[in-house]
């Protein structure tokens, strides 16, 4: 059986966006971008977990059912922009601590409403102020910059899960490896009931 020989020069090179003027390739500005913008909110999580003893997720959570007493879990997954399940996790995870309480409604028993706890209330006295900065950072920009930054995050969410499909990485989880809830996503009317 004869063999057949491939050149270096007759394999295809892999394609990558040309370098910019500045000499850095795209990529590498962006992953730089998104470096600064997790190194922003860093050091705020970090100072919330050395100061409670507890994660950063949860005192966010503790502040939305102290706020909104006898809230449910699905009312605290909206409050948090946060999947049904992952609320649910930290609910499980703050009743076991002993910081939230979990109650049954008297008129629906399926449905459980959340109390701080006295354990949950001295927590939050510790816990510094919000990080509003990503947020306040965002609504300082204009309605069409907003968009385009939408748009172009959602390319790259689906870019993301089809390499953890194409590759067979498991997926994180509802939450992210620092401990924080990733927000979930809101479907956009398609029209199709």
């Amino acid at each position: 059986m004869p063999t057949i020989s491939i050149s270096k020069s007759s394999r295809p090179k892999p394609t990558r966006a040309p370098a910019r003027a500045s000499g850095v390739e795209p990529v590498a500005r962006v992953l730089r971008q998104f470096r600064s913008v997790f190194n922003a909110a860093r050091p705020h999580f970090q100072q919330v977990e050395r100061m409670t003893g507890v994660g950063g997720a949860q005192v966010w959570a503790l502040s939305v059912i102290q706020a909104q007493p006898d809230i449910g879990v699905g009312g605290l997954a909206r409050a948090m922009d946060i999947h049904q399940s992952t609320a649910s996790n930290l609910v499980r995870a703050m009743v076991a601590s002993g910081l939230a309480l979990a109650c049954r409604d008297a008129a629906d028993r399926r449905a459980t409403r959340l109390r701080l706890s006295p354990l949950g209330a001295k927590v939050l006295l510790k816990a510094p102020g919000t990080f509003s900065g990503l947020s306040d950072a965002l609504a300082a920009l204009d309605d069409d910059t907003l968009a385009r930054l939408d748009q172009a995050l959602s390319h790259l969410s689906v870019q993301l899960q089809r390499g953890q499909c194409a590759v067979g990485i498991p997926s994180m989880g509802p939450d992210d490896p620092a401990g924080l809830p990733i927000p979930r996503r809101t479907r956009r009317s398609s029209g199709v009931g």
